[in-house]
């Protein structure tokens, strides 16, 4: 099965994500600090979509939402419905993965104050289209926050008014996909209430069920 195209680990695609990236490995120099790779298999039929790696989480293990918050809620209740196995210890060795599941990000590289530009986004996209390309047993694309919703709207060529972003919602795509729209596994959203445990609880048993 081909891989998918990804960044090089120096990509010079973006100006200011370049100079974000150079500024953190000079502060951070034993962290991975680069384009976060995806993490899962590629025969998947569930691809869950998040909007950027954060600065002390995903830029510094260099694996999506590993060493963050938003991983402390997303990589247990995957466990919880069999979409991965092991043990999540918050480090990209500790053994933990990923079962008919796969997780990318609409950008790739940590953008400062976790929030991409509109042209960012628009540079990366070519990543998560090869990425959807490569995935041919794909039934499901889960996406974490409106960014993330919009950006695979864009990716799959849809008109964004055509699909309204709703937590809990599922659209069905002209291409016989499935769109599902989460909260961000966010510290904000889940301190706020915003996200309940219970209600991504809720989102992840949908997915399950629409693999099933």
């Amino acid at each position: 099965m081909a891989k998918p195209i990804a960044p090089d680990y120096n990509c010079p695609l973006c100006p200011r994500l370049v100079a974000f990236r150079e500024e953190a490995r000079r502060k951070f120099p034993d962290k991975f600090n680069g384009p976060v790779p995806s993490f899962g298999p590629l025969d998947c039929q569930l691809l869950i979509v998040g909007l950027a790696p954060g600065l002390k989480g995903a830029n510094f293990s260099g694996r999506p939402f590993t060493g963050d918050w938003a991983g402390l809620l997303l990589y247990p209740m995957l466990k919880e419905f069999g979409f991965a196995k092991g043990e999540y210890k918050a480090r990209p060795d500790d053994g933990f993965e990923l079962v008919n599941c796969r997780i990318t990000n609409a950008v790739r590289c940590v953008p400062p104050a976790n929030k991409p530009l509109p042209v960012e986004e628009h540079t990366c996209r070519p990543f998560l289209v090869g990425e959807i390309a490569a995935l041919k047993n794909l039934k499901i694309v889960l996406v974490q926050g409106t960014v993330a919703h919009n950006s695979a709207l864009r990716t799959f060529g849809l008109k964004l008014s055509a699909y309204k972003f709703r937590h809990g919602a599922v659209h069905d795509l002209p291409n016989g996909l499935k769109l599902v729209n989460t909260y961000h596994t966010s510290r904000y959203n889940t301190n706020t209430g915003r996200l309940t445990e219970e209600m991504f609880r809720d989102v992840i048993r949908l997915c399950k069920s629409l693999v099933s």
